[in-house]
């Protein structure tokens, strides 16, 4: 059903290919600020940007600064995405979120609270009890008080726009495109792991922990889709990245920020607790708690079945 509605909009495939590009400009208009102000840094430090690696290019602004300008292009893709759903296909937003007749805040708030405990949780275990020689407390008041305040306004745009792109307006239309479940499904989530193959993550762990990536976007389509919506992916994927903002930051993580917590380890390659533990363990785990608050059934046809438009009633005209 929430592939199936794209049926009742304007839904033609050079629509999708339009939309797309406009996303894209917008994501690059969202750079321009930050790319302006890394290369007067650069050269007020007389350095050259371009000859600079990720991890140098990452460094030269102040830690919130470089957060909010990072940011920013992600809440300009967000706005390119809504402006290609409302004026090329004359969609409206909750049928781009959801096929409930509204949204379903509650959905939101329990997958972004249940997920930002369990989380945090993890993270405060393995500091107080686990591995707490890897870690050294960074807290500062001040930037982490404006770190709260760039975070929570910023990050949820930023996971948004992943979202709403990815398993939103990307897994509709080539869902009804293709008229499958499956081939949606497994391309967004290839694609949206591969979009993180330049995170400094990898260069750091190594190409293993792409599983993570499109494990995690495999994840948030099978949740899309059981659950008709997005409300469960939005709140998920928000507190994953706001609470590993706020909490614990590291030299080689794509988020540098005044967080509570600094990882000093220096992993050379990711480990279970990085990549298997997550998509073999912790996701099944959680796929089933959503399953059995949210009543899942008929999961083969919700995964693997066929799109089919909706039929329409027949119209009876009656002369009298």
């Amino acid at each position: 059903m929430y592939i199936a509605q794209v049926f009742n909009v304007l839904h033609d495939w050079w629509r999708y290919l339009v939309g797309f590009l406009i996303v894209v400009a917008a994501v690059i208009v969202g750079q321009i600020p930050f790319t302006a102000v890394a290369i007067y840094k650069a050269m007020d430090s007389g350095s050259n940007l371009f000859e600079m690696n990720e991890a140098e290019m990452m460094s030269i602004l102040e830690p919130n600064l470089n957060l909010f300008l990072m940011l920013l292009s992600f809440a300009a893709g967000l706005v390119g995405v809504f402006f290609a759903v409302r004026m090329l296909h004359k969609q409206t937003i909750t049928k781009l979120t959801t096929a409930r007749p509204k949204i379903d805040w509650k959905r939101f708030w329990f997958a972004f609270l249940f997920w930002g405990i369990l989380s945090t949780g993890m993270t405060l275990l393995d500091y107080f009890y686990l591995s707490p020689d890897n870690y050294v407390l960074n807290f500062q008041l001040v930037p982490f008080l404006i770190l709260c305040v760039i975070a929570i306004i910023m990050i949820p745009l930023q996971t948004s726009f992943e979202e709403y792109l990815f398993r939103g307006y990307l897994m509709q239309g080539l869902g009804v495109l293709t008229k499958t479940k499956w081939v949606p499904l497994l391309t967004t989530s290839l694609v949206f792991g591969l979009l993180h193959i330049a995170n400094p993550e990898v260069k750091q762990l190594g190409y293993i922990i792409m599983i993570y990536y499109i494990g995690t976007g495999l994840f948030l389509g099978i949740m899309t889709l059981m659950d008709d919506g997005l409300e469960l992916a939005l709140g998920f994927h928000a507190a994953n990245n706001l609470f590993t903002a706020l909490l614990v930051t590291a030299d080689w993580t794509a988020f540098q920020t005044y967080s509570v917590l600094k990882d000093t380890s220096q992993p050379t390659t990711a480990g279970f607790i990085d990549v298997f533990m997550p998509v073999f363990i912790l996701f099944p785990i959680l796929l089933f708690i959503f399953a059995k608050k949210y009543k899942w059934t008929n999961w083969k046809d919700k995964l693997w079945g066929s799109v089919e438009a909706p039929k329409q009633q027949d119209e009876t005209t009656t002369t009298l």
